[in-house]
């Protein structure tokens, strides 16, 4: 287990972002207007169950505006997950722009009681662009 700023980072502890899509259909604030819904799976693949008590996000349009979200937990829940196990969930983000890209981490404790954090590996959001042909992906 290396160590980063006080926390661990867990062999066999990982994040995929398993899916994104864009949800023209969701409302956001008028300043926000893009919204896309997410999929990720926290895999524990180490020996030892984690707990997930909070998550740290930098969200970015292609305009230059960057957002930065912390808060407890991961969708409401605390998830515990058991060696072999994963927890998968799914959320949003909200932009400006019809493009941005998003990373971030994870932060809990392992079963010991050690300080562990994850990455977040950065995504990018686009909007798909009106064409004559259809709908398109930008």
């Amino acid at each position: 287990m290396s160590q980063h700023d006080g926390f661990h980072r867990l062999p066999g502890l990982r994040v995929t972002v398993d899916r994104i899509a864009y949800s023209p259909h969701l409302s956001g604030p008028p300043e926000q207007p893009h919204c896309f819904v997410y999929y990720i799976s926290i895999h524990n693949d180490s020996d030892i169950a984690v707990t997930i008590k909070g998550r740290k996000w930098v969200v970015k349009d292609d305009d230059g505006g960057i957002l930065v979200l912390e808060g407890d937990g991961v969708v409401g829940q605390t998830p515990t997950i058991e060696p072999g196990s994963k927890f998968s969930y799914q959320s949003r983000h909200l932009l400006k722009t019809p493009a941005g890209e998003a990373e971030g981490s994870y932060i809990g404790l392992d079963a010991l009681g050690r300080r562990i954090v994850v990455r977040i590996p950065l995504f990018r959001m686009n909007a798909p662009h009106e064409t004559k042909g259809g709908a398109q992906w930008a």
